[in-house]
């Protein structure tokens, strides 16, 4: 090979390591000099809250009539409006008198009759007795005519009884609200043969106040009665909201009502009743609702927000930044939300900066350079 040719391939290659190892050195030195990544923060926050309990209830009436037929009978009559306010004692069906009405007269001719029995048996013994006396009859005679009096006496009993239960009959063939509240819709049909055991005609529902039945577990029941024996089964002032279907407050204001004698055994639970003011009959028996309250407030709790933590593994991870602006990532046991913000128990104090954006976007120990997060007063 030519010398002056191999001197020249030598020097072009030392030219081209030299190029890539001062340019390796500068990607190096790039690399090495990259700013620390920009984090959204915010301070931990050490306030007062309130304790909130959310429950899945079911609303009733106050007082929920089912309206059944007494005696059996063709249906006739339906006296009031569907779904109607009604009144204590107004006509809501009437089943066919005329069986009860003849049942009635039937009753009356007997009485009548035992009535008469019971005159000749006063007259008998009223006569008999001077006669016994003188001994113009028998005692025998007269021991039979007062025990025949009795009979008469007790044969009109019976048959005033059989007077009042016909009557009754009678007053049964016309049905009444037992109750003010608002009638439900008819479930039988004009001409149906109905009776006590055909179940419930209708409904009448008082809706003003209106009750909601929701469960609590046993374990909150201990913890709000407390080991005291005079001590509420519910916190003392209480009140309720209530959370309709459509995700609306109901304006009305709970108050608590009454708590079960016992535990469910299936689900570990007891139930509770509170009430709700319903004057315009928006609420009504059968609806689902949420019912939320405040039971107690919580002194001096630590608040982050809520899109501050990352759930990983059943708990919570969140990245705050330290006085040097390392990030560093700390598991933390989270507690009750208080809007977009959330209760943090221990691993934290009152004004600990929080990177808002993410455990996910920092790493732990990395540098970073920290950013108010734009949202940090309304946080607070």
């Amino acid at each position: 090979m030519d010398q002056s040719n191999w001197r020249g391939k030598s020097f072009a290659f030392a030219s081209g390591a030299l190029v890539l190892g001062f340019a390796g050195g500068c990607e190096k030195q790039a690399v090495q000099a990259a700013p620390p990544s920009d984090v959204q923060v915010v301070a931990v926050v050490r306030r007062d809250v309130p304790v909130v309990r959310e429950w899945i209830g079911s609303l009733d009436g106050f007082v929920n009539a089912q309206i059944r037929a007494q005696v059996s009978g063709y249906l006739v009559k339906q006296l009031y409006k569907e779904g109607s306010a009604v009144k204590t004692g107004d006509p809501l069906f009437e089943i066919d008198p005329r069986p009860f009405a003849a049942a009635l007269a039937q009753a009356d001719g007997q009485l009548a009759q035992a009535k008469a029995q019971l005159g000749k048996a006063d007259l008998d013994v009223a006569r008999y007795t001077p006669l016994a006396r003188d001994k113009a009859i028998s005692q025998e005679e007269l021991d039979d005519a007062v025990q025949a009096r009795l009979a008469a006496v007790a044969t009109v009993a019976s048959a005033q009884a059989a007077v009042d239960q016909a009557n009754l009959n009678l007053s049964f063939t016309h049905i009444v609200s037992p109750i003010d509240g608002i009638a439900g819709l008819i479930r039988a049909q004009i001409g149906d043969l109905v009776g006590p055991s055909t179940g419930a005609l209708t409904t009448v529902a008082t809706v003003d106040p209106i009750k909601a039945y929701f469960p609590i577990s046993e374990q909150a029941y201990l913890g709000f009665r407390g080991r005291e024996p005079d001590a509420p089964s519910f916190p003392a002032g209480i009140t309720f909201e209530l959370i309709l279907s459509d995700g609306s407050v109901y304006p009305g204001k709970g108050a608590f009502l009454a708590i079960d004698n016992q535990v469910d055994g299936n689900t570990g639970t007891l139930r509770v009743a509170a009430t709700f003011p319903n004057p315009n009959g928006l609420l009504r028996p059968g609806q689902y609702a949420r019912v939320r309250a405040v039971i107690a407030e919580e002194r001096g709790a630590l608040l982050v927000p809520q899109r501050a933590l990352s759930e990983l593994q059943g708990g919570y991870q969140l990245a705050i930044v330290d006085a040097a602006n390392h990030a560093h990532i700390i598991t933390v046991k989270t507690g009750e939300p208080v809007g977009s913000m959330m209760v943090v128990e221990g691993g934290l104090h009152a004004g600990d900066r929080v990177v808002v954006d993410g455990v996910q976007k920092v790493a732990d120990g990395a540098l970073v350079n920290p950013i108010p997060f734009p949202g940090a007063d309304a946080a607070k």
